[in-house]
C-alpha cells in the first residue's frame, strides 16, 4: 500500500495548521480542519486560508472525498462548507459531537429545531470505523479528554492527525476545562496514541512556538514519548491530572470561542440571513463557561 501525502498548510492569524493527506497527483484526498478567517472586531469572514488549500488541491488534480475535523474547534471557525462548495466532499466528525451540542445548545439557548442528533454533519464516525481515502486506508480513533468528541485520524499506519490532544513535545497537551472535558480521558487518549508504533508521526492541529522556534507541526511516537513536558517518561494519571488542573485554572477563554464553537457545532455552517439579509452571531453575557 502506498504511503499517504501530507500537505501542510499553516494559518499563522489562529496557529492552525490544515493538512491535505492522498495518495499521489490525480487521487483522492482528505482535507482535515480548515480554517474560515474571521476578525472578530469587523465581524467579517473571508475565505484567504480556506482559498490555498483550494489552489493546492486544484493544482494536483485532486478529488476531495473528505473534510475531516478532529473536534468542534474553540479557535477558528471551519471553512469545511465553503470547501464543500468548492472541492466537493463530505464533512465528518466524531458521533460524540451530539454531546458537545447538547452542552452549547443551553450556552446558546439556541432554537428547538436545532436538533442534538449530529445531522449538521454529512457523516459522523463511531470509535475504531474504518474509512478509506482512495486507496489508503485510515481509522477514526476515538480520544475524548479535551472534548467529548475529539478524534485522531490514523492513515496508513503510518501517520496520525490528533487534533488537540497533543501539542508538540514542548508544549505539552492541550486544556481539558471546557464544558465536557476531563482531564483523566485525556490521559487515556494520549496512552492510547502513546501506543502506536514507535515511528508513527503524528501531527498536531496547533503550535505555539516558544521565542525563537519556527511553528512545528509533528513529531514521532517515540519522541513525544521521550520528550513531551506533560506526558512524556512515565508521568501518572495523577500527576497529570494535578498538573492538567493547575495549569487550566490560569487560562482564559481563546479570543475566537464564542463564534466558533457555536458554528462548528453546525459543521461550520453559517447562521441564514435575517430578514435584513444579514448574518449574526449570539454572544452570551455573564456566563460562566
Amino acid at each position: 500500500m502506498a504511503s499517504p501525502q501530507i500537505e501542510v498548510i499553516f494559518d499563522q492569524s489562529t496557529s492552525t495548521f490544515t493538512y491535505v493527506v492522498y495518495e499521489a497527483a490525480g487521487s483522492e484526498c482528505a482535507i482535515i480542519d480548515s480554517v474560515l478567517d474571521y476578525d472578530p472586531v469587523a465581524g467579517r469572514t473571508s475565505t484567504a486560508a480556506a482559498d490555498r488549500v483550494v489552489e493546492f488541491v486544484r493544482a494536483n488534480n485532486l478529488k476531495v472525498q473528505w473534510l475531516l475535523e478532529t473536534h468542534a474547534h474553540a479557535d477558528h471557525i471551519s471553512a469545511a462548507p465553503y470547501l464543500r462548495r468548492q472541492l466537493g466532499g463530505v464533512i465528518a466528525i466524531g458521533d460524540q459531537i451530539r454531546v458537545v451540542q447538547g452542552v452549547f445548545k443551553k450556552v446558546f439557548n439556541l432554537q428547538s429545531e436545532f436538533l442534538l442528533d449530529g445531522a449538521q454533519f454529512d457523516h459522523l464516525f463511531v470509535a475504531d470505523e474504518i474509512f478509506y481515502i482512495g486507496n489508503l486506508q485510515a481509522q477514526a480513533l476515538h480520544v475524548p479528554g479535551h472534548t467529548p468528541a475529539d478524534m485522531a485520524y490514523l492513515v496508513g499506519q503510518e501517520v496520525a492527525f490528533v487534533g488537540d490532544t497533543l501539542f508538540m513535545p514542548d508544549l505539552g497537551s492541550a486544556r481539558c476545562d471546557f464544558p465536557g472535558g476531563s482531564a483523566s480521558s485525556l490521559y487515556r487518549s494520549v496512552a492510547k496514541l502513546l501506543d502506536l508504533p514507535p515511528a508513527t508521526r503524528l501531527f498536531v492541529c496547533h503550535d505555539y512556538p516558544p521565542a525563537g522556534r519556527a511553528p512545528q507541526c509533528e513529531a514521532t511516537v517515540t519522541e513525544q514519548r521521550a520528550k513531551n513536558i506533560h506526558v512524556g517518561n512515565g508521568i501518572s494519571e495523577e500527576e497529570f491530572i494535578a498538573m492538567r488542573t493547575r495549569r487550566d485554572a490560569t487560562l482564559g477563554l481563546p479570543t475566537l470561542m464564542l463564534p466558533s464553537i457555536q458554528l462548528n457545532i453546525c459543521a461550520g455552517v453559517l447562521p441564514a440571513p435575517e430578514e435584513n439579509g444579514v448574518r449574526y452571531l449570539k454572544i452570551p453575557l455573564d456566563v460562566t463557561l
